[in-house]
């Protein structure tokens, strides 16, 4: 895999553990407004489809529900303020990424977090190594839609020819997929094994340290 010079990655469950915070701020909605909380394995089955979603399947009745867009507002701002409780790098995530950094590549983020919350957190704890992070916003279409990918390599000035698509989750495969990359899988974030093979990731990795070997460092 040495022809690629440019690695894309998923953020939340690729290289940051968020969920404990996430968890957190969905159960600060949930009880301002007296709905039944929610667990961490049910809000790790919930992210990866941007903070709509995760609202949307969180709170009794979804869309439905006549308090969705102001559990929305709570939720952002809650975790605006919290992100950073319990949130940390992955073990091997900045190794990996200065190993990177020391051989050229080019790196960035493409993420269906809230864009706002998404740069905060890059710059927190990869800023040194990653300088494009794109997330969520109004006016680009979210994942599993190519858009925000795109983008990234637009400003990294690469091709999809260039690069490979790191993510945890059956979004990130999909994402790679309508983009054109080779999408390698990691097994230690939100998602299980079974569903990175099912959507048919081209590689599976389990520890981050072992994408080097696999282009080649």
């Amino acid at each position: 895999m040495k022809k690629y010079d440019t690695i894309v990655f998923d953020f939340d469950g690729t290289l940051l553990d968020t969920l404990k915070d996430l968890t957190g701020s969905v159960n600060f909605v949930l009880n301002k407004y007296g709905f039944p909380g929610r667990n961490i394995d049910e809000i790790r089955k919930f992210v990866g489809n941007g903070v709509e979603q995760l609202i949307e399947l969180s709170i009794p009745e979804g869309l439905n529900n006549d308090k969705y867009e102001e559990c929305l507002v709570d939720f952002r701002n809650h975790y605006s303020e919290n992100m950073e409780n319990n949130t940390d790098s992955y073990e091997g995530i900045n190794e990996m990424l200065e190993q990177l950094s020391k051989e050229g590549y080019k790196i960035g983020v493409a993420s269906n977090k809230f864009d706002k919350a998404l740069k905060e957190l890059n710059k927190s704890y990869f800023g040194e190594y990653i300088k494009v992070a794109i997330g969520q916003s109004e006016n680009i279409r979210k994942k599993p839609a190519p858009d925000i990918v795109f983008k990234v390599l637009q400003e990294l000035g690469s091709t999809v020819d260039k690069a490979i698509y790191v993510g945890d989750s059956e979004v990130d495969v999909k994402t790679a997929k309508n983009s054109g990359l080779t999408c390698v899988g990691v097994t230690w974030g939100f998602r299980d094994e079974e569903v990175l093979q099912r959507e048919g990731a081209d590689y599976i990795i389990d520890k981050p340290l072992q994408l080097l070997k696999l282009i080649g460092l």
